[in-house]
């Protein structure tokens, strides 16, 4: 029940946190020169899709350490860690997938550029999150099927650090990183930075309190599963028993 209590806070938190920073990207933020930007209102929108973006590559590395225990350890609380973090992979991955276009549409007069790696690797890693999910939940459970999951699972996390140097290497549409040691955060306006900051700070709140939840829903569903086995095995026994 306490971790439930910690979970929904945390979500709640996250979202007020997140709403007042997309308040502030949107009415507060300062405008961009139209002579670096082609639609320098869309800009607004990466107040959403950039920490998204951040917190989705926080959530693929759930995925990789989930992975990585579950080929390790072989405990169900590993297995149970790589599901949360595919579900929340994917979750966080369509929020970038499908706000990227859309300013993509009004920056560049295009919703994708196929010859750019970065947007290409980033739409693999999000299609490899929507595998296992959907796998996750129309296979059987086996140890086999496990291990094909998790090795899945670390491949896909080799994609991140691709993902994020391809706009270094690879150069063509796609902006340069503003954070990580590659990037250029004196090139970002201060207060628009400091408001990003505080929606990735709003949406890492909102990922612990979902996967915190998803815990308590996947122990829930685990024990039912159990009881149900043990109320097939009992009629069973009845049954001969007559």
């Amino acid at each position: 029940m306490a971790n439930s209590k910690l979970g929904i806070s945390l979500l709640m938190s996250g979202l007020g946190i997140v709403g007042a920073g997309l308040l502030l990207g949107l009415f507060y933020a300062p405008s961009v020169s139209s002579n670096e930007w082609n639609a320098p209102e869309a800009y607004r929108i990466i107040f959403w899709h950039v920490p998204t973006a951040w917190t989705s590559f926080l959530t693929f590395g759930m995925l990789f350490i989930g992975s990585l225990l579950w080929m390790w350890k072989r405990k169900e609380w590993a297995w149970q860690l790589s599901g949360i973090a595919a579900e929340l992979s994917l979750l966080y991955g369509l929020c970038v997938v499908i706000s990227g276009p859309v300013w993509g549409m009004a920056e560049w007069g295009t919703p994708w550029d196929w010859g750019d790696v970065r947007l290409n690797t980033y739409a693999v890693l999000s299609g490899l999150a929507l595998y296992l999910v959907m796998s996750r939940r129309n296979q059987p459970d086996t140890p086999e099927y496990r291990d094909v999951y998790s090795g899945i699972g670390l491949f896909g996390f080799l994609l991140v650090p691709l993902t994020y140097f391809a706009t270094i290497i690879w150069q063509v549409r796609h902006p340069a990183p503003i954070v990580g040691p590659a990037s250029e955060p004196e090139s970002v306006d201060p207060i628009i930075y400091q408001i990003w900051l505080l929606c990735f700070f709003g949406f890492i709140l909102l990922m612990i309190g979902q996967a915190i939840i998803s815990s308590k829903i996947y122990s829930s569903e685990k024990r039912l599963e159990e009881l149900q086995t043990i109320i097939d095995k009992k009629k069973e026994g009845d049954i001969s028993g007559q």
